[in-house]
């Protein structure tokens, strides 16, 4: 089974590429469903069907389902959030405010990245497309296993056993509830289910992440932060589309300025994603909508390439932490052919002919390069402070 997600800034065709991914896949006779986790859903557009909060069947191997954010919230939190509740309006009351503090920044979009657990889990389909919010920072958000560990020790420092022992002690002498069971049922299964989402998005052999972009410089900016931040975190990008490519004929004229900005941007496209798959996409004559142009689009990006298949596989970039260096994958490359540069927060490194540009990571924000060496297709560059 595999899962293909579609990530990149708002606005690229994350929508239309993953639509169009998931008619090939399905043409090929497996069965497939495409989920968007984005609140602003535009799936239903893609197919101009209208998709719901549960699987919406669009041909015989293919079904759609636009994913409830909110609904999956409070399935998540359940019996924990109501116990959050009544530690917030002991003295201050209720009310919208303390609503709003219990909303904590991208947690929505991790439950609803929990619902595709579920459905992996299920068994009942050969591929699943995920159309993610905009950013790829929402998988970043898998570390939220440690973190709400951690958050849950201070709010809940007394075990089960402890609560069964003393609870009514400290509850009356206190004047704070003491969580019942269905709290700790709640914490534990949804620990648990955060972990096993993370082991799950981690597993490079079943999930792959496509990250979309189009020609334009703030655009490839964001996606090479994406792209960085991704592999630093360890998951696998086996594929970069890049979407809305305007043919010559059409930058004829008036347009013609923007030919010359398109190049610039492919070829930084080039520079920067040198390693995985690319597939371009120009633009249509005709809006990305309907089966019929999906499929089509579908045959054009991939051509002989099958879209459901993992297309690379490779740790590019890696951070040590301790050492205060980045590793980076630079296969065939030899050492006296490397040049390598800083460029603010931007390294840039020559192999031949060829330029790469790799966004520092934040953990080395603010540092300079002390040092370099190349080790059996590896260059380990060490920052100082």
């Amino acid at each position: 089974m595999r899962i293909i997600i579609y990530t990149g800034k708002g606005g690229v065709g994350k929508t239309s590429m993953a639509a169009a991914t998931a008619v090939r896949i399905a043409k090929s006779g497996k069965k497939v469903l495409i989920v968007s986790t984005d609140q602003a859903h535009s799936l239903g557009d893609s197919f101009d069907v209208k998709v719901e909060k549960e699987p919406t069947k669009i041909t015989e191997n293919l079904q759609a389902m636009e994913i409830d954010t909110v609904e999956e919230g409070e399935k998540a939190w359940g019996n924990l959030k109501d116990y959050f509740k009544q530690l917030l309006t002991l003295k201050g009351g209720s009310g919208i405010e303390t609503e709003e503090l219990l909303v904590f920044p991208g947690l929505e979009e991790l439950f609803s990245l929990s619902r595709i657990l579920d459905l992996y889990e299920s068994g009942l389909y050969d591929t699943i497309i995920v159309d993610c919010a905009p950013t790829g920072e929402t998988l970043s958000l898998l570390k939220y296993p440690e973190r709400f560990s951690s958050m849950i020790e201070k709010v809940l420092p007394m075990k089960r056993k402890g609560v069964k022992a003393v609870g009514p002690a400290v509850e009356k002498m206190m004047k704070v509830p003491m969580p019942g069971d269905g709290v700790f049922d709640d914490i534990e299964r949804l620990m648990d289910k955060l972990q096993r989402l993370q082991k799950l998005m981690l597993d490079k052999d079943v999930v792959s992440l496509r990250v979309v972009t189009t020609p334009e410089k703030i655009v490839i900016s964001e996606a090479k932060r994406n792209f960085t931040c991704l592999y630093l975190y360890g998951y696998n990008v086996d594929a970069v589309i890049v979407n809305h490519i305007y043919p010559e004929k059409a930058m004829e004229g008036y347009f013609s300025k923007w030919m010359k900005m398109q190049k610039e941007g492919l070829d930084e496209i080039s520079e920067c994603f040198s390693e995985v798959p690319r597939f371009y996409v120009e633009l249509l004559p005709k809006e990305l909508r309907t089966l019929d142009v999906l499929s089509q689009a579908g045959a054009d990006i991939f051509g002989e390439t099958d879209p459901d298949e993992v297309l690379f596989k490779q740790e590019i970039y890696t951070v040590q932490n301790e050492e205060s260096t980045l590793k980076i994958y630079l296969p065939f490359a030899r050492k006296e052919e490397l040049i390598l540069n800083q460029d603010r927060e931007e390294l840039v490194l020559g192999v031949k002919n060829e330029l790469r540009r790799f966004p520092v990571p934040r953990a080395f924000s603010g540092m300079d390069i002390a040092g370099a060496k190349f080790d059996e297709g590896y260059l380990y560059i060490r920052f100082e402070g």
